[in-house]
């Protein structure tokens, strides 16, 4: 069972609140690290592992330069990702590029950083030649469709999902390259998110270490690593239990060490590319109690709204709440707690029981560190909150202050706005 715990003591949080004003995300850099390492040593035994840091999860550059000193990649996935990992000094092999129905100038800039470029449809091929030109090194992500079962509401259905190569046309596509004249290759999958089954997450491994046999059984190619994707959840609700990394590492090793050793691929580098695991956890959305309404239902109104976290209203996601100060009173009153959208879908939380409210009191919104800001938006002209770091020495730095009205009218010429 998971203990959801705010990062620092009431006084703290009012400290910070009284310093920089809500709302806000606040990032515990110590535990970011922290849980870096422990994935890292979970498979330090794999050849030339690397975690490529999802960095839509969380896209700032003192967020990915924390991780960048703790060893981690970037994976990207848009022009503004790249121009992130650039800027924290990152190039090379040290960036995956994965994305789709991708824009030519996205694939040049990762191409002129010396990106992995990841292919996700047989098409780009000529695209990426036509346009641009063919690396040396070409990954392809491969999509199993029926032949793997599962997936969920966040990434589909395998055969259901947009993303990815069938087996077969992932064949073709290492033949049209090899033909072309790219020499190295690797592979990719990415089939499900935020799953807490550390067997899925296995058998997603055996079943990448079984292509790779096939490819070369079939073509004579040996793939040059194997990328197992990301997808390893977090446990919003308290009852819920955290993936075991060095029991996920260890049950993964055993099944390269069955297939693809024996297949005389025992040197192939793996790497993954986890980002709701790698911060998730570690961010929390700190609101004020504005207002109170009693109807049919009790609501509590936040000063924070969808445009800081959509999750609960797209995927009727929960996150966990704690109401600073309170966390040893009993929660006996029914509430639904709610933002400022003009949405009825704009709620933290529905019938959820939490200790009596007053107006001003501080509502923290757990595991806000993917996934949070990043999926923020600008309907009905709500501007996004600010950005806080938490620093091991326990001071709080700024990463990112809270849009303002320029900024939202920044890209309209007339007279008059802001």
């Amino acid at each position: 069972m998971s203990i959801k715990q705010l990062p620092v003591t009431c006084d703290r949080m009012k400290e910070i609140v009284n310093e920089f004003g809500t709302p806000f995300h606040l990032y515990d850099e110590a535990a970011i690290r922290e849980n870096a390492r422990v994935l890292l040593k979970s498979f330090n035994w794999a050849p030339k592992f690397k975690e490529y840091f999802a960095v839509k999860a969380l896209p700032n550059p003192y967020i990915l330069d924390i991780l960048k000193e703790e060893g981690c990649g970037a994976d990207c996935s848009s022009m503004a990702e790249l121009h992130i990992a650039e800027a924290v000094g990152l190039k090379g092999d040290e960036i995956c590029f994965t994305s789709n129905d991708t824009p030519i100038d996205e694939y040049r800039k990762a191409l002129g950083l010396g990106a992995i470029v990841n292919l996700d449809d047989i098409s780009h091929i000529e695209y990426l030649r036509k346009n641009a030109c063919l690396p040396e090194l070409i990954s392809f992500r491969y999509n199993p469709g029926p032949l793997r079962k599962g997936g969920n509401e966040i990434i589909g259905y395998p055969e259901q999902a947009k993303y990815g190569l069938t087996g077969q046309q992932l064949l073709e596509g290492i033949a049209i390259c090899r033909d072309m004249g790219v020499t190295r290759f690797g592979i990719h999958t990415m089939i499900v998110s935020n799953e807490l089954n550390c067997d899925y997450l296995v058998d997603t491994a055996v079943m990448m270490f079984k292509l790779a046999t096939k490819i070369k059984k079939i073509m004579g190619i040996s793939v040059e690593f194997i990328n197992l994707g990301g997808g390893i959840g977090i446990p919003y609700r308290p009852e819920e239990e955290a993936i075991d990394l060095q029991v996920l590492g260890s049950k993964i090793r055993i099944a390269y060490e069955d297939i693809l050793i024996p297949a005389g691929l025992g040197d192939i580098a793996l790497s993954m590319e986890s980002g709701r695991m790698m911060t998730g956890p570690y961010g929390y959305l700190v609101s004020t109690a504005l207002h109170r309404k009693e109807t049919y239902k009790n609501y509590i109104g936040l000063d924070s709204c969808m445009a800081d976290l959509m999750r609960p209203a797209i995927y009727g996601a929960y996150h966990h709440i704690t109401v600073a100060g309170k966390e040893g009173q009993p929660c006996d009153t029914l509430y639904d707690i709610t933002g400022s959208l003009c949405e009825n879908n704009d709620k933290f939380a529905i019938d959820r029981l939490l200790p009596h409210l007053d107006i001003g009191d501080l509502v923290v919104i757990h595991d806000t560190g993917a996934h949070g800001y990043a999926m923020g938006f600008n309907y009905n002209g709500k501007l996004r909150s600010k950005e806080l770091l938490l620093r091991q020495d326990g001071s709080v730095k700024q990463i990112r202050r809270a849009e303002t009205l320029a900024d939202y009218f920044a890209t309209i010429d007339y007279p008059g706005l802001p």
